[in-house]
Parts: C-alpha cells; sequence; structure tokens
C-alpha cells in the first residue's frame, strides 16, 4: 500500500506538475546498464537508490530476449519498490504489462504511444522519446505522454545519438507546455546544471551512475548536490 501511495504520487509529477513552477525540483531518472547480471546489479542499484533523490528506474535491455527481461523485472522492480521509486521499462509495453510494471518508455522506431497506453491501461506512466524535435514532443504530449525525453545533449558512450538537442530546447518547451521533460545523453554532475536551470524536469542517466569510480552510491550524491547547486546559482 505504501509503495500505491508513493507511486501515484508519483505518477501526478510526471503526469500534473507543471515543469516551470519555480519550485519545482529536477530528479534523477537512472537507465540501466545495457547489459547486466540481474541479481549482482540489485545491489548497485540498491546502493543507488539508498544515497539519495531518485524518481524512477528504467530498465533498458536492448539486446536481450523476453526471457532475460522478464528474469530481470522480477529481481529489480522490488528493489525499486522498496525505495517507492517507480520501474518503467524500455520498449516493451507487452512485457511491462504482463509484468505489472509502474510504466514504459517508447522510441520513435518502437511501439507507438497508443499502443503503448493500450497495452498499459490508463494509470501508468508512458513516456517518449522525442529526439531533438519540438514537433515530435508536441504530438506526443497531444495524445497523452506522461513525458517527452530530448537528447542527446552531450556526448555519450552508451549508444550511438540519432540527433544532439540544444539546451534551448528545454527552455522553449518548459515556457510553452506543462508536459514533464527528461533530458538524456551523456550527462554528468559536471555539465548538469545549464539543463536543470533551463527546464528538464528528469535527467536520465546512465554511466555517470554505474561507471562512476566510486561507485553508484556517491554517483547519485554527487547528482543532487550537483542539481542543488544548479537550483541556487
Amino acid at each position: 500500500m505504501l509503495f500505491q501511495i508513493a507511486f501515484a504520487a508519483c505518477a501526478d509529477y510526471l503526469s500534473a506538475m507543471p515543469n516551470n513552477d519555480p519550485d519545482a525540483r529536477c530528479r534523477l531518472y537512472l537507465v540501466t546498464p545495457p547489459a547486466l547480471d540481474p541479481t549482482s546489479f540489485a545491489d548497485d542499484l540498491a546502493a543507488a537508490l539508498d544515497a539519495g533523490d531518485v524518481a524512477c528506474v528504467q530498465l533498458r535491455l536492448k539486446d536481450a530476449g523476453d526471457d532475460e527481461i522478464r528474469a530481470a523485472i522480477e529481481v529489480l522492480m522490488p528493489v525499486t519498490q522498496e525505495y517507492d521509486v517507480a520501474f518503467l521499462v524500455n520498449d516493451r509495453p507487452d512485457l511491462a504489462a504482463e509484468m505489472g510494471c509502474d510504466g514504459v518508455h517508447v522510441g520513435q522506431e518502437d511501439a507507438s504511444y497508443a499502443e503503448a497506453r493500450r497495452l498499459m491501461g490508463d494509470d501508468a506512466i508512458v513516456g517518449v522519446t522525442c529526439h531533438n524535435s519540438y514537433h515530435l514532443a508536441i504530438e506526443a504530449a497531444e495524445a497523452g505522454a506522461d513525458y517527452v525525453a530530448f537528447g542527446a545533449f552531450f556526448g555519450t558512450t552508451t549508444k550511438d545519438p540519432k540527433t544532439r538537442a540544444e539546451v534551448g530546447l528545454l527552455e522553449a518547451w518548459s515556457q510553452a507546455t506543462t508536459v514533464p521533460c527528461v533530458a538524456i545523453g551523456g550527462i554528468t554532475p559536471e555539465n548538469c546544471g545549464p539543463l536543470v536551470r533551463t527546464g528538464a524536469d528528469f535527467l536520465a542517466v546512465v554511466s555517470a551512475v554505474w561507471a562512476h569510480p566510486q561507485g553508484p552510491s556517491a554517483a547519485v550524491k554527487a547528482f543532487n548536490k550537483a542539481i542543488n547547486n544548479a537550483f541556487e546559482a
């Protein structure tokens, strides 16, 4: 019950909170590494969530089979539930719905928003990749997406980005709409300040957390400190 209440609050935050609210706080959106062993990664995930504020975790296993994804969900979703953090799956609304996940993130070449919403239901979180396109974001928002994701903002080794986004896109979006936006692509504690100040509601991060030399706990602490510093600057 506690998780259901916390998740409802998170869903409300994602879908309803104006992202130009001066009291809004940018939050972390953790994306898993592209390959992982669920049992050993669970410890890293718990350490990250225990270290500070995290809004949600996205399981992103692009090259894994269905059973591998199911196994990862079975191990990792309970970890996020323990910390009242929403658990999303990348690309696969069918598996996310089957396994009772909190939401799904779909790209432009994955399942459509309409299909994801049909499978997930009205109460789940559905986010959409919009690259560097204001037009795609408007389409997703008008369709009912809970958030839109822009990027890549910086160079990244996680994947070969299809587009590069400019910081001004976040500012334009935050001034024009109340639909939350996620910034992604090469984001670190050192470079995230302009993204926070110009309107990102969430920072999606991968290697900057999981490959941090002092571990994921130190990374989450560094990100939350950088976010706070950006607001105070």
